[in-house]
């Protein structure tokens, strides 16, 4: 699971925007895209990102 305080200093890399937790993955509150989590890591690429 990951650290509330990670994800409050987290932004899509896309749009630089917030991000929430959202059925295991990392969502961008603005433009929707969704970072995959591998071991514990989120994985904050945009070519990893879905949608």
């Amino acid at each position: 699971m990951i650290d509330k305080e990670l994800l409050d200093i987290l932004a899509c890399p896309a749009c630089k925007a917030d991000v929430v937790l959202k059925d295991n993955k990392i969502v961008c509150t603005k433009c929707g895209k969704k970072y995959p989590i591998r071991d514990g890591i989120p994985i904050m690429l945009i070519d990893e990102a879905e949608g």
